[in-house]
């Protein structure tokens, strides 16, 4: 598996792995310039390029590829923040082995260059930009030149995802090495980056102990995902239920239950109340119209076991009606989706609702649902992997915080992350797609934290694949062809 996320202090420990099981650490610092300056050989063609290296060891990192660029018959120039003669270790030994001239870093020094490699600080800066760092890094970013950083770009906290005062240079590539960190994926760090290249550069894969943070993606989920049995049948392959809202407001339990059956899901019913059922009949063909009568008639309704997956909250209303929808779903035991107006009911006594969650549920909160069910997290939280975990643990159930870097989290402390979301996926009712999608998955036997995980990643590559003018309804069009890549079919 490589779609582990390493925070800076795990890096560190990695690195000093890697020393005690002999690989020196300087031969690290050698291999990571070495693939710093053939990406850089990969992407443009020789021309006069600024090197810029800060007094630890993503200077270092710039040495090496100052010294290994220039072999290559490259015009290259080093500007340093600070002198020579402070530099320790392996820094001070890399920049030992660079016979050319070592200038000031300065905004002037920016004059000429086509291209500047950036290596003053990497993800373990403590403080913000300041000085002449901060001048230069904001000359570059008003400058036109390209550039690519190492580790990450200057400025950025590789943990926090974000500048310390909001400075920090904005990259057209960013050469990051054996693991990602959580700068990488998190907004707005990520735009920061540009293309973020993983390199490796000696580290055993032993190295990692026990990771909690993960990219989201197949390499994480794939063992687990469903794949229809030759020998299977409908009811095999699960049976969501999508509960819907009053007869003014079906439309986002219908594209829930879409959702939820082209996810694969072998029947999906649609819980209408006796006022509603008429509209969702006439809208539904495939998916089944189950009538019920408040929470009462739900109970009922999920004493059939073979409902094995529901999603709850689209469209239903804010308020007392919908917590005893909840409590009904709830006491079913059921694995259950709990979606926007499922989680707003509870803004003035979240501890009610958590009292009712086991490990089978998944809630799906935007950010203004997230503040109302766990008030002042995510303002008290590092970033938004920590506020996602934690939000697990409270709730006792996997949380999705929903976002261009959605963060997945169980109970457990795991915590995946998805950045292959575009902005297209800011359009009305694709939240309720998603939550059908997760049911979809849960009917057909993934356990929540995978299922959330999964449905995440499809949603994004749904709106991918569809490309501009994208609306809700057409997420679910797309599952068909990723579902076929995704099982190896043609």
């Amino acid at each position: 598996m490589s779609n582990e996320i390493l925070t800076v202090a795990e890096m560190y420990a990695a690195d000093h792995f890697a020393a005690e099981h002999g690989v020196p650490s300087q031969t690290l610092m050698e291999n990571a310039g070495r693939t710093v300056a053939d990406e850089i050989v990969k992407r443009w063609q020789p021309r006069r390029t600024l090197v810029m290296c800060g007094p630890g060891n993503n200077g270092g990192d710039g040495f090496v590829v100052a010294r290994l660029l220039k072999a290559r018959g490259w015009d290259v120039r080093v500007v340093l923040l600070g002198s020579r003669e402070a530099l320790k270790g392996d820094a001070a030994r890399m920049a030992a082995l660079w016979t050319g001239d070592v200038s000031p870093l300065s905004p002037r020094a920016l004059e000429g260059a086509k291209l500047v490699v950036d290596g003053l600080f990497g993800a373990g800066l403590q403080r913000p930009l300041e000085g002449m760092a901060r001048e230069t890094v904001l000359a570059l970013n008003g400058s036109e030149i390209p550039v690519l950083s190492i580790d990450v770009p200057s400025g950025l906290h590789g943990d926090l995802g974000r500048p310390l005062d909001e400075i920090c240079v904005v990259a057209d590539a960013t050469v990051t090495f054996f693991r990602k960190k959580p700068a990488h994926l998190l907004m707005p760090g990520r735009l920061m980056c540009g293309q973020i290249v993983v390199t490796q550069i000696g580290i055993p894969d032993a190295a990692l102990d026990r990771p909690r943070i993960f990219e989201n993606g197949p390499e994480f989920w794939g063992r687990d995902f469903p794949r229809p049995d030759p020998l299977g049948h409908k009811y095999s392959r699960g049976h969501a239920l999508v509960v819907s809202g009053p007869a003014h407001a079906t439309g986002a339990a219908r594209l829930a239950a879409r959702g939820a059956l082209r996810m694969g899901a072998g029947l999906v019913s649609v819980a209408s109340p006796l006022e509603a059922v008429a509209v969702n009949a006439a809208h539904l063909t495939a998916i089944m119209v189950k009538p019920f009568d408040g929470a009462g008639g739900l109970s009922e309704l999920l004493k059939d076991k073979r409902f094995n997956s529901v999603v709850i909250g689209p469209g239903c209303g804010v308020g007392q009606e919908t917590r005893d929808l909840v409590a009904a779903v709830m006491e079913s035991k059921t694995s259950a989706v709990l979606d926007a107006d499922a989680l707003t009911s509870f803004a003035t006594a979240p501890s009610a609702l958590f009292g009712q969650l086991h490990p089978a549920a998944v809630l799906t909160p935007h950010e203004g649902e997230f503040e109302r069910l766990f008030p002042g997290l995510l303002k008290r939280s590092a970033n938004r992997i920590d506020a996602a975990r934690a939000a697990a643990a409270q709730a006792g159930c996997t949380v999705l915080l929903k976002g261009p870097d959605t963060a997945i989290a169980a109970p457990d402390g795991r915590v995946c992350i998805s950045a292959n979301a575009p902005p297209s996926l800011a359009t009305a009712g694709s939240g309720d797609v998603l939550s059908g999608f997760i049911a979809g998955l849960l009917a057909q036997g993934m356990d929540s934290f995978n299922a959330a995980a999964a449905a995440v990643w499809l949603h994004g590559e749904a709106a991918v694949h569809f490309g501009p003018g994208l609306i809700s309804e057409d997420l679910p069009e797309q599952l068909p062809a990723l579902l076929g890549l995704l099982r190896g079919e043609d």
